[in-house]
Parts: structure tokens; C-alpha cells; sequence
């Protein structure tokens, strides 16, 4: 099967292979195993096709070729490919080898696939009880590994080009979960258009470092690195995040793997209760750039232990015990550099009108100048949840001291079950923000005697009108219409009744 492959048939064939797991182990399980062999199969495709490549230009020269193959990015030993594996299928203990062939990947590929000592595949075994018995987990296995030799998950670089198969499948995987009654907690991905509307308006420049605390599987922080490499054409920035699910984590790992961000820090832990990414004074790491989309309302995220927060990141307030969106906040604006750091994060609205604590905090926020614009988006933008979000974007760098609100509420395409953000909603957004434009029904810049006249409440719609005036009614074209009509009426009940009585039904 030649040409390029769309993200559509990878994401069908997935769904597919899922059919294999059903009845067996858990939704929310079989995702890990699926989106596992997606990255061993990925990465097989990739030294394939580079192996037939050298094939060509030198010749039948296996030395030759196996010494060129040691200068690629990443390493897979012969026994560990998904081809080895294919080839045994039929073979008893599909389960180990394909665990030992995960080992032997990390193994030779140093820290890419580990980081302080923990392993990528540590969390996931296809050699488990929870398969089966024996015969059947080796079925299951043989059945998956047929699966993945589909012309529709050929994952050759030629056909993949700059797909981001790895988080592109993550999300199509967590939308069809969370329809199907699957969904894990907490796991709301970032759909494509959010990840660019973001990235360009924080405008990553080369040098800067930039992070995301409630990363998942890091698409929005590449999304960000690849603003640097299209716009500047460098590759001097660094990536840093930090992931609570284990799973996630290890998705993240491999995607960065997969991309060739090698110059990357993805933690693994609770950000809030345990936040990882430390100088060597165990302080907090600063940022150019921080951007997140954590997961909405919280609950437990910490607030037993705020008060006495070694960081400090509290001082501003503690946020409601059920309700971590502003603890997420004050942690990202800790984390910004003093004088230029900027941030982006993607919150639900009772965040900008919500009062007690949280409102006390967001005054804090507005009056010490942080606030630099609100944007409201469109409803069932998000899988996994229907309700509106916003994007608070701060800057420590602000020169005005007004904040921009724009209402892209009803800024959107429809799409089967999604709203989607297209490019022309994007590029608005973006014009307004960068131009600071004032647009009637549509955006606002606010200055801070407005903001403290509404009591600090951020809800957009107090600031931008999209109130539309209904036309005046002509009433006495109304009455001429309505004296018509009963004209009408009277001439139709007129023939009813000479039909009626041509009928026998007269009186």
C-alpha cells in the first residue's frame, strides 16, 4: 500500500484491534496494551524502512549496513522488532517475548526511554494473567500482532510524514472510551486545534524553556517545540512535564521518542502534592513558557497540606478543598520566569467567577498585573466533557494594564459529536490577541477600574455584548397580514362545506 496514510484509517484499524481485548480485560486497560504495539510497530516501520534504504545504496553488505544503522537516532535490536515478533506468532509465549522485546528496546536505548531509573514499560506486561490462561493469552497476542500487519498501519516515514500518530491515537482512543463508558477520570485530551491556537499564542522563541504540569502524553508541548522549529528554524528549546498517570507517562516518553525531542525532562508524579521538576537547590524550576490543560475541578488535589506548601505556591490563597483549577494556576505562575515568563492554561469558567477563596485569589492575580487576556471557547470543544472552557493567558512581562477578553463562544465548526476549532476561527482569535483589537460583539480590553467595578468577575459576557436586538415589529403590517389570513380562511371553510355537501355530508 503505497502513498500517504491518513489518521483516520490508523484510528479505524486501532479500534479494530480493540475488538481483540473486549470481554477479556477493562476499556480503560486494553488502551495501554493498543497504544504499546502502535509504538513498537511505529518505531519497527521506521528502521525498516531506513534498513531498506541503506539496502539500496550500498547492496547486499549486512556489516556495512548493521555499522550505518548504529548511527540512527534510536536503536532496535533484530530480535526485539514487531517483524521478530510476527514471524513467531504461531509460536508458544507470544507474552514474554514481546515483554522481553520491550526490555531489550530500553535497554539499548539508554535514558530515551527511562528517566531516573524508571522504566517506560514498567507499568504495562503482555505476558499477564489478566490475558487469560496461557492458550488463550497466546491467542489474544497472535491475533494482535496480525492485527497490526494491516496495509492500514504500514507506519513507514514516507507514508507517516509529520503525523503525531502516537498522541493523534491517544485522543481518538480517549474519545471513543469516554463515549463508550470507558473514560478514565481526569483524562481529557487537548484536541489538535486547541494545542495550535495555544502554541501560537505564546509564540515560543529559540532558547526558551518551556513546560507543561499536567502534560499527559505531551502533545501540546511538542506542538509548542515545533512552533520554534517552523517559525525559526532552530531546535535550541527544551521540554519539561510532568504526568500523575503512570500510563500517561509512559505514552509521553514514547511520543518524544518517537518525535526526536531528545532534548526533553518528563517527570512522573503528582505536580501539586510532588512537584518534581527542581533546581539543584530543590527549588522550583522557572520557565519561559508554561502551559497546561489540567484536568477540571480536582478533587483531593492537596489541600490538606497547602498551607504548609514548602514552595510557597499558596501565598496568594488556598483554593477549595474539591476544587484544584486555581491550585494548578498558582503552582504554573510560580513556575514563571520573574520578568518574562508567560503561560497559557485552559480552565472551565466557574474559574472566572467562582467567589470565597478563588475569588480572593483572582484579585491578587489582576492586581499584581498578571492577567493579560480571557478567551472563551466554543461547548463540546473537549472529549470527555461537554462544558465551555476558556484559556487564561498570563504574562509577566505586560507593559498595559488592561486585560483582553475575547468571546470565540460561537466561533466554531460543528462536527459529528464535536465542535471543532477550524483555521479561520484560530487566525481571529489570534489577530485579536496580538493587535489588541476592540471587535463589537466579539472582543473588549478591559481596564482594571472595570474589572474592580464588577467585583472581579471574569465572566466574559460582562465585557463583550454578544446581546443581538430582535427587528421591531411593524404592528400595523401584523394586522394586515392577520385580517388577510382570516379572508383566506374564510373562502377555504367555504368550499370545505360545498365539498361536503357534493359528498352526502351536507346539512
Amino acid at each position: 500500500m503505497s502513498g500517504k496514510v491518513k489518521q483516520d484509517d490508523i484510528n479505524k484499524a486501532l479500534w479494530a484491534a480493540c475488538d481483540i481485548f473486549r470481554g477479556t480485560i477493562s476499556a480503560d486497560t486494553y488502551k495501554d496494551f493498543i497504544l504499546t504495539m502502535l509504538f513498537l510497530k511505529y518505531i519497527s516501520d521506521v528502521w525498516q524502512d531506513h534498513y531498506d534504504n541503506y539496502r539500496k545504496e550500498y547492496g547486499d553488505e549486512p556489516e556495512l549496513i548493521e555499522e550505518m544503522l548504529k548511527n540512527e537516532r534510536f536503536v532496535l535490536p533484530r530480535n526485539a522488532s514487531y517483524y521478530a515478533l510476527y514471524d513467531q506468532r504461531h509460536e508458544p509465549g507470544n507474552g514474554e517475548r514481546i515483554d522481553q522485546a520491550l526490555h531489550a528496546i530500553e535497554e539499548v536505548n539508554g535514558t530515551k526511554l527511562k528517566d531516573a531509573g524508571k522504566s517506560v514499560f514498567q507499568d504495562i506486561s503482555f505476558n499477564t494473567d489478566r490475558l487469560g490462561e496461557e492458550k488463550q493469552k497466546n491467542t489474544i497476542l497472535r491475533d494482535l500482532l496480525e492485527e497490526f500487519s494491516k496495509a492500514e498501519l504500514n507506519l513507514k516515514p514516507s507514508r507517516v510524514g509529520s503525523l503525531d500518530v502516537i498522541g493523534n491515537a491517544y485522543e481518538y482512543l480517549i474519545k471513543n472510551f469516554a463515549a463508550s463508558g470507558g473514560q478514565k477520570a481526569g483524562e481529557f485530551y487537548t484536541p489538535p486545534e486547541v494545542s495550535e491556537l495555544i502554541a501560537e499564542l505564546l509564540d515560543p522563541q529559540p532558547g526558551d524553556t518551556i513546560c507543561d504540569p499536567a502534560c499527559g502524553s505531551a502533545s501540546l508541548l511538542m506542538k509548542c517545540g515545533r512552533k520554534v522549529r517552523e517559525h525559526h528554524g532552530s531546535k535550541q528549546y527544551a521540554l519539561y512535564g510532568q504526568e500523575a498517570i503512570g500510563s500517561t507517562w509512559s505514552l509521553a516518553k514514547m511520543n518524544m521518542f518517537l518525535h526526536g525531542e531528545d532534548n526533553h525532562k518528563i517527570e512522573w508524579g503528582d505536580t501539586l502534592r510532588n512537584p518534581k521538576l527542581l533546581d539543584p537547590h530543590g527549588q522550583l524550576l522557572k520557565f519561559d513558557i508554561v502551559t497546561a490543560n489540567p484536568p477540571f475541578s480536582l478533587d483531593k488535589w492537596g489541600h490538606d497540606t497547602a498551607e504548609h506548601d514548602q514552595f510557597g505556591r499558596f501565598n496568594r490563597g488556598i483554593p477549595p478543598k474539591t476544587k484544584g483549577d486555581y491550585a494548578f494556576i498558582l503552582h504554573m505562575i510560580e513556575t514563571l520566569k520573574p520578568k518574562t515568563g508567560r503561560m497559557a492554561v485552559v480552565v472551565p469558567h466557574g474559574v472566572l467567577f467562582r467567589g470565597a477563596s478563588e475569588g480572593k485569589i483572582r484579585q491578587k492575580l489582576i492586581d499584581e498585573n498578571l492577567l493579560d487576556a480571557v478567551i472563551g471557547l466554543p461547548e463540546k470543544l473537549f472529549y470527555g466533557t461537554g462544558i465551555p472552557a476558556a484559556i487564561l493567558v498570563f504574562n509577566k512581562a505586560k507593559t498595559d494594564e488592561n486585560v483582553l477578553f475575547i468571546d470565540a463562544s460561537r466561533e466554531f465548526k460543528s462536527g459529528k459529536n464535536q465542535n471543532l476549532l477550524g483555521e479561520e476561527q484560530i487566525q481571529n482569535i489570534l489577530l485579536t490577541y496580538r493587535h489588541r483589537i476592540k471587535s463589537d460583539k466579539y472582543s473588549h480590553r478591559a481596564n482594571f477600574e472595570e474589572i474592580r467595578e464588577n467585583d472581579y468577575n471574569l465572566n466574559i459576557s460582562r465585557y463583550v455584548n454578544t446581546f443581538e436586538e430582535e427587528a421591531e415589529i411593524d404592528l400595523l403590517m401584523v394586522r394586515a397580514e392577520r385580517e388577510q389570513l382570516k379572508t383566506k380562511l374564510q373562502i377555504l371553510e367555504a368550499e370545505m362545506d360545498n365539498h361536503l355537501r357534493e359528498l352526502g355530508y351536507g346539512a
